[in-house]
């Protein structure tokens, strides 16, 4: 049976985080994930991390300040048999608000 887990992140890099160990560690499929701002708004979490913070090249000065306008959402659709794994995974890399649908 299909179940779909859905977790909020308060910044895009955990998001990103538990996505990668996801697909890499366990084997989701990368379709099965989905990545997006749960309201209306564009945003990059509640605090800002990573990319967001930094340029990413050094020497350089970060342009512009990221929209932080709420959670970022991500959900996976697993079977029951990988429910555990996806939530543990999720709980570990900083979700916050877990539910299942």
């Amino acid at each position: 049976m299909e179940r779909t887990i859905v977790a909020n992140f308060d910044t895009r890099r955990d998001a990103e985080t538990a996505v990668e160990h996801l697909v890499q560690e366990h084997g989701i499929e990368r379709a099965d994930i989905f990545v997006r701002a749960p309201g209306a708004a564009n945003t990059a979490g509640t605090r800002a991390a990573g990319a967001d913070v930094q340029s990413g090249h050094p020497g350089v000065k970060k342009h512009g300040e990221p929209e932080l306008s709420g959670p970022i959402e991500v959900s996976v659709e697993c079977d029951a048999g990988r429910a555990t794994v996806v939530k543990s995974t999720l709980q570990k890399d900083g979700a916050t608000g877990l539910r299942m649908e």
